[in-house]
């Protein structure tokens, strides 16, 4: 069956498909029989991983990194490297072995901002190449014991359409399989998909069994009876047989002598175990003294092992343990050899792996606890000196070891660094079930400045792992960060007070809890100057400008932007390590084109807007596209440039959802339904904006809610429904005065009177009066008197503020309401005074408006009295009389008519 599957996969259909069953039914033999016949059929690339039943879940993507650092060594080892290098710089990444010093560097500054998405991808696309020159077959063994990460990869691949010469087989044991375990679930994809291809291996019959007991001991005559009772005690088990029959080939462990005396065997004449446990003790009471304390040594190493560990833990020689391994290797008795391998402080050793897991667990019971931990700790520190500037790619071997070993601290230390991998390569959930550990055995810790030390990393390192996974707002980063800051406060100012105070300033600021945010900045803007650390300082910096910028103190926020920026200057021409600020450098560069659109610069806004898109361009890093896409969509709706806002969002919004950033994908969601409404696709729009309003409020975020519920409004008040789009805006302005966001408040109230007005004008539409439709109606004077109670006090915050471009909008709204009641010496100089303090821009279409308004009362104040005369008695003759022609109002203050 497995051959017949892999002729689909030599036509180019990818095949995934599982041998299951349980241990010792001969998984393992049946994939090596099927891969010994593939070879020989020509040329096809073969990789192999296996997972590891003590750390392997907590170990991502283990068993594909093992198949793909394999393969770099075996011929074509080159060619490969240069495919990961350019399609999966990610994985690479993850194998620091296949690098050097420069290579590492600078793949590094390639892979920032990676996502699991991107992971998945990348490896998808390396297959894909791959197999596009000769077939490739992963081979995947016990996923049973497998990581989340490594399954969402089987996952992605089962539901590819591309065609590929690829076959993975996958090995695991169903019994093993709890009820949330992912294979589960991937098993119940694939089957919806009619992809599940699954080879359950079957217990051997006994006929089978009789054949190999005779053909296994062809010297000796083997009565029926004895192949019977092997058959009725081993149920066909293989494992189990082949070790009985083992057993009687080596000797007869009662000492009988029915082999060296040649005489019949039967079931009389031998005993026969229990059950497979027993068989194999048996075996391995019978093995040679120095042989079985060796294996023993070993299976406390696991179930693949090196000769130099199991050296260091006997304080044996290399040599004498190498040609020991080797001559059990060639008998097959329990191991087989892998590979030779070179540690990182050059040590070269050879590397065995037990022939079954049940092998080793047998040996591992048989050592006694007291030296079960005394071997665990030599082992760990073994691999320690082995590793000594590479121990980050062991630490989940070490933190087994050394937890083992009862040596609580460094079993901590190197969970910790192992959750710091599975975070770099994106797999949270097992850096949540790493940390959790560490988190646990602390408790088996007493209390001491360095145990506090090593909870407040754990505790940063979950923080940083939740907002991953549950958001930056979830209430489990706050108790995360709150804890270690605490801790922090206990043992006096750490180093590590500052990664505390960012989380707690992130947590703060997406929950648009302002001013606890402002409060965390400052002490944190304080913390990095005592420390004079120039990259801590550029985020500090920069950290406290966005903080300004939405509680609307625009200057003191520019001047915080402008300063992050000097900083990140100067920082990048002092030192050659100054990537890490560059992020920061982005960020602050697309913040600064806000502020200095509101502060009434938009020509330099546009500036720094395309300076922030041509940096993230250049780092090609798929968080910052997605962060500079999102915002310069935001300020060109600013600017009224709707089509540009929508490609900009859609861009946006694509980058984020296939790299899984819910921030920048909900926000360009937002933004490009907002952009379809000013376009006149309303009922497009619409729903667009309530569905990213509604995954907004479930990541539980609150920044910028003002601003995305006024967006709603607009587009109601659009769709004939103002009174809905003014409900909304009170919703607004009640979140503007609990959280003090106020960047908005200005366009809030400015909005509230344009929606006011429009009610009336929708309501007129509805019920109109008796007067000529020729004559435009004059506002009742309640209506009016609380629109421009409305637009005053639009005028009077964005004059607070110093957001001229804000205050220009409602001095316009302003005008033209007193325009349309007549008062034009009112109008035209408020108007003036806005207008003529800008020095550039005048291109906008804010100023273009502002400017045909302005045009259109000078035209009409000049008219002179007699006209004004004229105008008077025309009132005085008619209920409601004619108003001079107003302009029409900026995009956001068009009437539900037009």
């Amino acid at each position: 069956r497995l051959q017949q599957w892999f002729r689909h996969v030599s036509q180019g259909e990818r095949q995934i498909l599982f041998v299951t069953g349980e241990p010792g039914i001969g998984k393992t033999t049946v994939v090596e029989q099927f891969l010994t016949r593939i070879r020989a059929t020509g040329l096809i690339r073969i990789g192999r991983g296996h997972c590891v039943e003590y750390y392997g879940q907590g170990e991502a993507y283990m068993p594909i990194l093992e198949a793909f650092v394999r393969l770099t060594r075996e011929p074509g080892g080159a060619r490969l490297l240069a495919i990961l290098s350019r399609y999966a710089p990610t994985w690479l990444m993850q194998m620091p072995a296949l690098l050097n010093n420069e290579e590492f560097a600078q793949l590094q500054n390639r892979t920032q901002g990676a996502t699991p998405q991107r992971m998945l991808r990348e490896m998808a696309e390396v297959l894909e190449v791959l197999t596009a020159e000769r077939p490739f077959i992963l081979v995947l063994e016990d996923l049973h014991w497998s990581d989340d990460s490594t399954i969402a990869l089987l996952t992605a691949l089962g539901q590819r359409q591309e065609r590929a010469q690829l076959m993975v087989i996958g090995t695991y044991r169903p019994s093993e399989l709890a009820s949330t375990h992912p294979l589960r679930a991937l098993k119940q994809e694939l089957q919806l998909r009619d992809r599940w291809k699954e080879l359950p291996l079957k217990l051997l019959t006994e006929q089978d069994v009789i054949t190999y007991v005779t053909q296994q001991l062809p010297e000796r005559p083997v009565s029926d009876k004895l192949a019977q009772a092997i058959y009725r005690r081993t149920e066909g088990n293989p494992l189990f047989m082949v070790n009985v029959v083992t057993a009687l080939a080596e000797d007869d462990p009662h000492g009988r002598g029915a082999g060296r005396r040649g005489d019949s065997l039967n079931s009389q004449t031998l005993g026969i175990s229990e059950n497979l446990q027993q068989t194999i003790a048996q075996r391995v009471a019978r093995l040679d003294s120095d042989d079985r304390t060796m294996l023993e040594t070993a299976s406390v190493a696991g179930m693949d092992f090196t000769a130099a560990v199991v050296a260091t833990a006997m304080r044996k020689k290399p040599i004498e343990i190498e040609e020991r391994c080797g001559e059990l290797a060639r008998r097959k008795h329990f191991i087989q050899t892998i590979e030779t391998v070179e540690w990182p402080d050059g040590t070269v050793t050879e590397h065995y792996q037990f022939i079954h897991s049940l092998y080793q667990e047998a040996l591992y019971e048989r050592v006694t606890g007291g030296k079960r931990v005394e071997l665990h700790q030599r082992i760990g520190e073994c691999l320690e000196h082995g590793y000594h500037n590479r121990k980050q790619e062991v630490a989940t071997e070490l933190a087994l070891h050394f937890e083992r070993g009862k040596d609580f601290h460094r079993a901590v230390q190197y969970l910790g660094q192992a959750a710091e991998t599975a975070n770099q390569r994106c797999a949270y959930p097992e850096a949540l079930r790493l940390l959790i550990r560490a988190l646990d055995l602390l408790n088996k810790i007493s209390d001491n400045p360095k145990r506090a030390q090593q909870e407040i990393m754990l505790r940063i390192s979950l923080g940083m792992s939740l907002m991953a996974t549950k958001g930056y707002a979830a209430l489990e980063v706050k108790s995360a960060y709150d804890r270690a800051r605490e801790l922090c406060l206990q043992v006096g100012e750490t180093p590590q007070l500052v990664s505390v105070l960012r989380g707690l300033a992130m947590f703060y600021y997406v929950r648009a809890e302002l001013q606890t945010a402002r409060a965390i900045a400052e002490q944190l803007l304080d913390l990095v100057q005592s420390q004079q650390d120039r990259a801590l300082l550029i985020q500090a910096s920069y950290g406290m400008g966005g903080t300004l910028f939405n509680l609307g103190e625009l200057p003191v926020a520019y001047h915080y932007l402008q300063r992050t920026m000097l900083f990140y200057d100067s920082y990048k021409s002092e030192s050659p390590t100054y990537l890490s600020a560059q992020d920061t450098a982005i960020y602050c560069l697309t913040r600064m084109s806000y502020v200095l659109w509101f502060l009434g610069y938009p020509d330099q806004a546009l500036v720094k807007s395309q300076e922030g898109i041509s940096l993230s361009q250049e780092l090609t890093l798929p968080h910052n596209l997605a962060y500079t896409s999102t915002f310069a969509a935001g300020l060109r709706m600013l600017f009224q440039e709707d089509q540009i806002a929508q490609q900009y969002a859609e861009e946006a919004t694509k980058l984020a959802t296939e790299h899984e950033f819910p921030i920048w994908a909900t926000m360009g969601q937002i933004l490009s339904g907002s952009a379809l409404v000013h376009q006149g696709m309303i009922e497009q729009g619409i729903p667009q904006i309530e569905s990213g309003i509604a995954t907004w409020r479930a990541i539980g975020a609150q920044i910028s809610m003002p601003y995305f519920l006024s967006l709603l409004a607009e587009a109601y008040g659009k769709n004939g429904n103002p009174e809905k789009g003014l409900r909304l805006l009170a919703e607004a302005l009640d979140l503007t005065n609990n959280t003090e966001e106020r960047w908005w408040e200005a366009e809030l109230h400015r909005m509230k009177g344009i929606l006011t007005l429009e009610i009336w004008e929708w309501r007129l539409e509805t019920h109109p009066s008796s007067q000529a439709s020729s004559l435009k109606p004059q506002i009742p004077f309640g209506v009016a008197q609380e629109a421009e109670a409305c637009f005053v006090k639009a005028l009077d915050v964005a004059q607070r503020q110093e957001a001229k471009s804000l205050e220009l909008r409602a001095a316009v709204s302003l005008a033209r309401l007193k325009q349309r009641q007549g008062r034009l010496g009112e109008a035209l100089p408020l108007l003036e005074g806005v207008y003529n303090w800008f020095t550039e821009g005048f291109g906008t279409a804010d100023l273009l408006d502002a400017k045909r308004l302005l045009d259109r009362l000078r035209e009409q104040s000049i008219s002179g009295p007699l006209d004004s005369l004229r105008a008077t008695k025309t009132r005085r003759k008619t209920a409601s009389p004619r108003q001079p022609e107003a302009e029409a109002e900026p995009r956001v203050a068009r009437s539900a008519r037009g």
